[in-house]
């Protein structure tokens, strides 16, 4: 066993299963039902070993609690994991099994964990695991959901990143303005997109070589993906995996202000406060990414595309809301999203600002 660091472990329910058919370890933390049922997407990944697996599920489970709640949505935060083979299952049929053992644990829960997509997972695969229980969203359309939620996602970071710019330069406008966008995933590609089209000097990177081709298309230069976070720009965009800025990535960053649509960006929350230091604007994750999961989240009590649309357009004027708060008080803008969080829970209000904050992850 080796060791994952240390998270809080403050939630309602955490429950392992290792597979009857795929004998593949299946995962869902719950961290909080106050608001309504849990939701979370279901993570499908090769980890070291199941123990990483769970951490990754606790972690990201109580981040989705402060999604949901800076969203304005009645739901609480979950997380699901598949701990998937290294180099991936030995076929469709193992693939199969996985996901409908998964499907009976998210069943025997009773409701209070709704899984959805997330990195590993299809909208094919939840059709799967439909197939053993009804608590799943994000279904394809033809199955009666409302499809990938991807540029709804997409479209919630463009409008956090014109309430950056407005912020850190005067205007909200991303034309001429150098966006480094790391990752071309579903959420990345179609954010670079909707840039593009606004005139935005695009830098990209992935790593896929495959998406230097889309990089062309887009008319953006091509970051090499080893040094693209350290890119100088006006917006550095985290579009892939977490944890990029650490104690020793922070020091290297040249950008004026950080919003993207990665899940825990920060390494640990110590950084919020170093990326002030160095006078980097950061926009939480969490209240940034929530378009995907507000788009899911109207499945549960009746789909409204107009509805959900307008929630997601307005991640801006929250997004304006929180960084104008963090000005005015002299405080982090990760502290001001936490307390419009926190709000909702009906949690006592946050500590003096020099006090040390519970980590969100390890």
């Amino acid at each position: 066993m080796v060791s994952h660091g240390h998270v809080s472990l403050d939630h309602e329910r955490v429950v392992a299963r290792r597979g009857e058919r795929s004998g593949a370890t299946a995962i869902v933390a719950i961290h909080s039902t106050r608001l309504g049922p849990a939701l979370g997407g279901v993570r499908i990944w090769s980890y070291h070993d199941d123990a990483e697996g769970l951490h990754d599920a606790i972690r990201l489970s109580a981040g989705m609690t402060l999604k949901a709640a800076a969203a304005g949505l009645e739901l609480g935060g979950g997380k699901g994991v598949i701990c998937m083979p290294e180099g991936g299952f030995a076929d469709a049929e193992a693939r199969r099994d996985a996901l409908l053992d998964f499907g009976d644990l998210v069943e025997s829960l009773g409701g209070d964990y709704v899984t959805a997509e997330d990195v590993g997972a299809s909208p094919e695969d939840l059709v799967t695991i439909a197939e053993r229980t009804s608590h799943v969203t994000g279904l394809p359309a033809d199955r009666g959901g409302s499809g990938d939620p991807s540029p709804l996602t997409a479209l919630g970071v463009e409008r956090a990143i014109e309430a950056c710019l407005e912020e850190r330069f005067g205007s909200p406008d991303p034309a001429g303005r150098r966006i480094a966008i790391v990752g071309l995933g579903h959420v990345g590609g179609a954010l670079a997109g909707l840039l593009a089209e606004r005139g935005a000097d695009l830098a990209v990177s992935d790593i896929a070589d495959a998406s230097r081709e889309r990089a062309g298309e887009l008319g953006a230069a091509w970051l090499d993906p080893a040094t693209a976070t350290e890119s100088e720009c006006d917006v550095l965009a985290p579009c892939a995996l977490g944890g990029v800025v650490d104690h020793a990535s922070v020091h290297r960053l040249h950008c004026g202000a950080i919003c993207g649509s990665a899940n825990n960006q920060l390494a640990d929350d110590s950084m919020a406060a170093e990326l002030e230091r160095r006078g980097i604007l950061y926009a939480p994750d969490f209240l940034v990414n929530s378009g995907g999961l507000i788009n899911v989240a109207r499945e549960i009590h009746g789909y409204g595309a107009a509805e959900a649309l307008g929630m997601v357009e307005a991640i801006g004027d929250s997004t304006r809301r929180v960084l104008a708060r963090a000005r005015s008080e002299s405080i982090t803008p990760l502290d001001a999203a936490r307390d419009l969080a926190s709000a909702r829970l009906g949690e006592p209000e946050r500590p003096a600002a020099d006090a040390t904050l519970p980590r969100l992850v390890a």
